[in-house]
């Protein structure tokens, strides 16, 4: 009998696969944009664009079905480019592709067009086999978030092909009785409902640690780059989540990335299992003597079922981490190119406090402006009514943030760096920002998420003067641009006069 060598066995016959799917997803997407982008006119910047009400109070309306050509071009236009960057963990060159034509700003005049013609209620794609609807409007958002988990199922059928890689029974994957579990024991130790966690000494002491270790590594090199930032941050994340003891511990942060890029593939990638078996194997290490002071330690001490499987929750916290990563650095892109702002996140930064609300407006401002997750995913357990007409049961509904977000037709701060609709109220009130979703879906590490960044960028203000440099430059006196790509991203570090916070 031959031997059977697993895919794992053979890393050159996986590079090879890994470098032949990436030229077809790059190849696809030239391809659709040259067939099927070409068929409808270019808006040109400064084109008038009417004005259309769509606020969460308005009247629903009835779905409408796209036609097949309409639903390629949403296909070359939208949801290629998207997939190209990778869901789950981006490729910065397609990243750095998309930045370079603008891909958001062209799905989202599309988008507009297509809600004229086919009116604002959910439009129905011509895709064989599968029912989806995509979401135009605010209201209907609404409907379908705080309509989750049922009869809006959180665990669509592609979320579950594709975290199922790295993370099958998390509570992104799981639906029902252990969906509740899973979701109980995400809030009990991330304390979702605070905006600072009741561990927040002992958690911000690391931050503040590799904060500050990144503050003097720039100061020998004189500027910052997504390099290094990346590097500090994830030493930061493996203490948070996993304990000091796996600060240095680079390999089960690359083993969750490659599991992460196959994941990008849903159902087109085999699983890796030799490749999960290893990153669980280094977790289970840090989860077996946890530490006091990080969430492994907490997770010691919360209440937990035979269904809740802890573990598998874990690689959920450390890449959604890592998302916040890009939201960051490139906050420090619009402080850099404003101001006042730059100015008031600064004092703010020198005061000392635990909750720093400006810093984690700003950084909330970053994600509504370039999203990381850049689709929303629900299927309906149900069928559906919509002003009349019913949707069927497993119809997926599609909510793309990038467009919702920058819908210069509703939000008239679209393309402005607003960090104030996070403090009064705006931001909490419109179903279309949606950065972190919403409803009972919501990330369950949005604060501790946030209160990281935060603490994680104060370091870095108290200590410099930053200037870009390097990248896409956003400015203060044009509209911000829709793509924008964080590891291209490069500043001038300046060292102040002062590290301790404002003077006088």
């Amino acid at each position: 009998m031959a031997e059977v060598v697993h895919a794992d066995q053979r890393p050159w016959a996986h590079l090879v696969q890994q470098v032949l799917l990436v030229r077809l997803q790059e190849v696809m997407w030239v391809l659709f944009a040259l067939v099927v982008g070409g068929k409808h006119p270019v808006m040109r910047k400064g084109a008038h664009v009417s004005t259309v009400q769509l606020s969460s109070q308005a009247t629903e309306a009835p779905p409408a079905r796209a036609t097949v050509a309409d639903t390629l071009r949403i296909g070359a236009s939208v949801f290629v480019p998207t997939l190209a960057r990778g869901v789950l963990a981006r490729r910065p060159r397609l990243v750095s592709l998309a930045e370079a034509i603008q891909a958001d700003r062209g799905a989202g005049r599309l988008l507009q067009r297509l809600r004229a013609r086919y009116g604002p209620g959910p439009l129905r794609l011509a895709v064989p086999g599968r029912s989806f609807a995509l979401l135009l409007s605010a209201h209907d958002v609404e409907r379908v978030l705080t309509g989750s988990p049922e009869p809006f199922a959180i665990a669509s059928k592609e979320k579950r092909a594709a975290v199922g890689h790295f993370q099958p029974h998390g509570v992104l994957a799981s639906r029902g009785e252990e969906r509740a579990d899973r979701r109980r024991f995400n809030e009990t130790v991330l304390d979702t409902a605070h905006p600072v966690h009741r561990h927040a000494d002992a958690l911000l002491r690391k931050v503040r640690q590799e904060a500050d270790a990144l503050v003097d590594a720039v100061a020998l090199a004189g500027r910052l780059d997504w390099a290094d930032f990346r590097m500090a941050w994830w030493r930061m994340i493996r203490r948070v989540v996993l304990g000091d003891a796996a600060r240095d511990d680079s390999e089960v942060s690359d083993l969750l990335t490659t599991l992460r890029m196959n994941s990008n593939w849903a159902f087109a990638h085999p699983k890796r299992a030799g490749v999960r078996a290893e990153f669980l194997r280094r977790v289970r290490r840090y989860l077996a003597d946890p530490e006091p002071g990080s969430l492994a330690g907490l997770m010691a001490a919360a209440p937990a079922s035979e269904i809740t499987d802890p573990e598998d929750q874990v690689p959920q916290w450390l890449f959604a981490y890592e998302s916040t990563a890009l939201a960051a650095f490139r906050t420090l892109a619009l402080l850099a190119s404003h101001p006042e702002h730059f100015e008031q996140a600064r004092r703010e930064a020198g005061t000392g406090d635990d909750d720093l609300p400006y810093l984690r407006a700003c950084v909330q401002e970053s994600v509504r402006l370039w999203p990381t997750t850049m689709t929303i995913l629900r299927d309906a357990t149900r069928p559906t009514e919509w002003a009349g007409q019913a949707l069927p049961a497993g119809t997926g509904f599609l909510i793309h943030t990038p467009f919702l977000q920058r819908d210069d037709e509703t939000l008239p701060y679209a393309d402005e760096f607003r960090p104030g609709i996070w403090l009064d109220g705006t931001a909490e009130h419109d179903w279309a920002v949606v950065p972190f979703s919403g409803g009972p879906g919501e990330c369950p590490g949005r604060n501790l998420s946030l209160l990281s960044a935060s603490h994680f960028l104060a370091a870095l203000l108290r200590a410099y003067d930053l200037r870009q440099d390097a990248g896409l430059r956003p400015s203060a006196d044009r509209p911000l641009p829709r793509t924008l790509s964080p590891f291209r991203l490069g500043f001038d570090a300046r060292p102040r006069d002062t590290r301790g916070g404002d003077e006088g």
